[in-house]
């Protein structure tokens, strides 16, 4: 695209999850610079400084601190800024605060980058891709949000542990909210093409439904596991990070399940959640239909009510 340097990344956020998102983007050569952006340029230039030493391990790459108009090159723009939430703070509260940091964030960046995709990372990740897309004035398709990819990431690394299998193996989706509504999609779920329940009874599992709970509950409180023990969760999200740019900057048309704004499907509309799309250089390239049972198309639509109401409640 015109105007944009294909090999330049900015991250808008420097704290857990912006700094470990900085560090895996930099392993991964899909860029050779890197902007980091934060209300504490402090903060921004100490992430670029600590990155940067490690480049004689790595491969060259110009990475450094930066405001805003630094931003208006990159390729991709990766928002991970927002309040994480507090001891005795209601997710309402939360939400209220980090739309109100999106509305002097967002609207800066699109001042200087018109032709970007905006890479929503902080939380609640799908109202804030919502906001983002509003906000920004961009085209849909290029802004969307890391959404259940984590989650996603999550369900095939379990799975992978219950039946001694190479999680990549599994093809499997969480959907819905990045939350506690989101899905797990059993009836669409297998490993190499195999049925999941076949799949589980060759290596000596039959009771599905018992497994099948306990682990998509597993999925779901990973986060509140991780944050009780370490106080954040940042390395597997930077991974995913990682994992969405590179599907991005290669144009590989890879089918994640990002966060991005509904138009109809299951009767979801004018809401963003996550639903697999095939990820490319201009963003989300199209939906991918997906098999639900009748009880998952109900759950994903009290999914998409509860993110509603939550928006509503913040307009």
């Amino acid at each position: 695209m015109a105007g944009l340097n294909e090999r330049k990344v900015a991250v808008v956020g420097c704290g857990f999850v912006g700094s470990a998102s900085a560090f895996a983007l930099m392993e991964s050569g899909l860029f050779s610079e890197m902007v980091l952006i934060d209300v504490n340029k402090d903060k921004a230039e100490g992430e670029a400084l600590d990155i940067s030493h490690g480049l004689p391990f790595s491969k060259p790459m110009q990475i450094y601190a930066g405001d805003y108009s630094d931003a208006a090159d990159a390729a991709v723009v990766v928002v991970t800024a927002g309040a994480g939430q507090k001891p005795g703070e209601t997710r309402l509260d939360l939400v209220k605060k980090n739309i109100s940091i999106f509305k002097s964030i967002i609207p800066e960046i699109a001042k200087y980058n018109k032709e970007g995709i905006l890479l929503i990372v902080a939380n609640p990740v799908d109202i804030l891709t919502y906001a983002a897309a509003k906000l920004s004035g961009f085209p849909e398709n290029r802004v969307f949000g890391s959404g259940t990819v984590l989650d996603t990431a999550r369900l095939k690394y379990l799975l992978g542990e219950h039946l001694k299998i190479d999680s990549r193996s599994v093809h499997a989706f969480i959907i819905g909210e990045h939350g506690d509504s989101e899905i797990a999609a059993w009836s669409s779920a297998n490993v190499s093409g195999i049925p999941l329940n076949d799949f589980c009874e060759m290596r000596g599992h039959f009771e599905h439904d018992k497994s099948m709970k306990r682990i998509a509950e597993d999925v779901k409180n990973s986060a509140y596991g991780i944050i009780e023990k370490k106080g954040a969760t940042y390395y597997g999200i930077a991974m995913s990070v990682r994992r969405i740019c590179e599907a991005i900057i290669r144009d590989e048309k890879s089918i994640l399940p990002v966060s991005s704004i509904q138009h109809g499907d299951f009767g979801i509309e004018d809401i963003a959640l996550s639903m697999p799309a095939i990820v490319g250089r201009s963003g989300v390239e199209g939906a991918v239909p997906i098999n639900l049972s009748d009880d998952e198309i109900s759950a994903l639509q009290d999914s998409a009510k509860t993110l509603k109401k939550v928006l509503e409640d913040c307009i």
